[in-house]
């Protein structure tokens, strides 16, 4: 969830935020850590328990052993016995063997632990043994004792007491853990907080900023010299923002000049409309010099009409809209080579080639695609072209239309700027928008126009769309 603050400027929830999610992160890793260190450690802390005893045990048997003429006391071996914590001691000597009941038989044995076998990951699960017992089990320990390596000890003990100093040893690693992980998350917290959450409060508040106002250059990032990844960020964030506020001067300009444009195309094309009306009556004056003149001026209003006309379509800033129909592309080719081919349209001697398999249809705005290769054919043709070739076929799931000619080529110069408007190949006296207009046709038909060759021996244009259904 996202809220405002007093300002006004966005903020995550707190217990959202980025410094929340790094601290409860960090007490959680801390505390697996110590969870993990606690396994080793219980069966360290039981293993060393029960060596204790047997050491207790051994010294027991050596203070009775201690006594004049070995006369061992009853009430003195239930003392010891008490204190060791045992009900029995067995110590064994290569050449004596020392018994430790006091007086009273043991109770029965539950399960026997040899401290001179084992391995560390079979002390860690006969400690969470331990752990997970209810009731108390009588236990025969057998060891050795450090002092003499040569004596070997046995001991019957109750497992309830060993279980209770786990369990106390258990709480205090416990407590020391949340201590621990507590101080850490604290300073991972401050650290980071100075580090990265500040620093990246900074950049957000500053994007808020730029997005309520991208042309006020006051709301720029300030670069940092950090050498870190943010204030590589910082830096980067600040060129971003100053090439789009650029962008944004460019594009507000051309939107004013596109406007004005539109307007002057409007008033130019009624002027158009009546020199045309006009030059109809001319032509029915039967005058060889008129007559001769005639088809030039037809021309040249026609590239007039054509140049308002390509201008109002691109200023109005529209995608195209399409009307989709299943039709013949002979038929359509044929019809733009009839209109690109007349003789009104210039003095030269012109060829229309057709192709195009008879039996192809394609799926697309028809009238869209006639303007398409109306304007392919108006720029070969106004480019010195007296042939042109329109072939196709299908492509995997695409159909594929090669539009070539046998003019000059396109210069290397014009290469580079082929699909910018009112800077390509344009001839003079065009727009430069006729490539514009075709790619922006091709994109809304899922398609694309391509540049496959040019040179001396002509040019070649690849369009391409892609074939729904069956």
């Amino acid at each position: 969830m996202i809220q405002a603050n007093k300002t006004g400027k966005l903020r995550p929830s707190i217990f959202k935020s980025l410094s929340a999610r790094l601290l409860v992160l960090t007490i959680f890793f801390v505390m697996l850590s110590e969870v993990l260190i606690y396994a080793p450690s219980i069966g360290r802390y039981r293993k060393v328990f029960l060596e204790e005893t047997i050491t207790k045990a051994h010294l027991a048997t050596l203070a009775l052993e201690a006594m004049p003429d070995h006369h061992f006391h009853a009430g003195l071996e239930k003392e010891l016995l008490f204190l060791s914590g045992t009900y029995g001691i067995i110590l064994e000597r290569p050449r004596r063997r020392t018994v430790v009941f006091g007086g009273a038989i043991p109770p029965a044995v539950d399960v026997t632990y040899d401290l001179r076998k084992g391995t560390f990951l079979l002390w860690m699960l006969d400690a969470f043994r331990t752990l997970a017992q209810r009731e108390n089990r009588v236990l025969r320990v057998i060891g050795v004792y450090p002092g003499d390596p040569s004596s070997v000890v046995e001991v019957i003990m109750d497992e309830a007491p060993m279980r209770e100093a786990m369990f106390d040893y258990s709480a205090r690693i416990l407590n020391l853990s949340i201590v621990i992980s507590l101080i850490t998350a604290g300073l991972v917290f401050l650290s980071l907080q100075w580090l990265i959450v500040r620093p990246m409060g900074r950049i957000t508040r500053n994007m808020a900023a730029f997005r309520e106002n991208p042309e006020d250059a006051s709301r720029m990032a300030p670069p940092l010299d950090r050498p870190d990844e943010i204030g590589i960020a910082q830096r980067e964030l600040a060129v971003m923002q100053n090439e789009l506020r650029s962008a944004l001067r460019q594009k507000t300009r051309l939107a004013t000049l596109g406007a004005a444009v539109a307007k002057i195309n409007h008033d130019l094309r009624n002027s158009l409309s009546t020199a045309v009306l006009a030059s109809d009556r001319l032509a029915n004056i039967d005058d060889p010099e008129v007559k001769r003149v005639m088809p030039r001026l037809y021309h040249a209003m026609d590239r007039a009409i054509n140049l308002c006309s390509h201008t109002l379509d691109y200023v109005s800033d529209e995608f195209p809209k399409l009307r989709p129909t299943l039709f013949n592309l002979h038929k359509l080719v044929a019809e733009v080579g009839s209109e690109i081919g007349s003789p009104g349209f210039s003095g030269s001697d012109f060829t229309w080639r057709s192709k195009v398999d008879f039996e192809l249809d394609l799926e697309a705005d028809r009238e869209q695609l006639y303007r398409v290769l109306n304007n392919l054919g108006r720029n070969s043709r106004q480019a010195g072209a007296e042939t042109v070739s329109v072939s196709a076929r299908r492509d995997d799931e695409r159909i594929v239309i090669d539009f070539s000619d046998d003019g000059p080529g396109i210069s290397d110069r014009a290469k580079e700027r082929i699909f910018k408007p009112f800077s390509g190949s344009a001839p003079g006296g065009g727009s430069g928008l006729g490539l514009i207009i075709a790619q922006d046709i091709m994109r809304a038909h899922g398609g694309r126009i391509t540049l496959s060759e040019t040179g001396p021996n002509g040019t070649v244009f690849s369009l391409e769309f892609p074939i729904y259904g069956p």
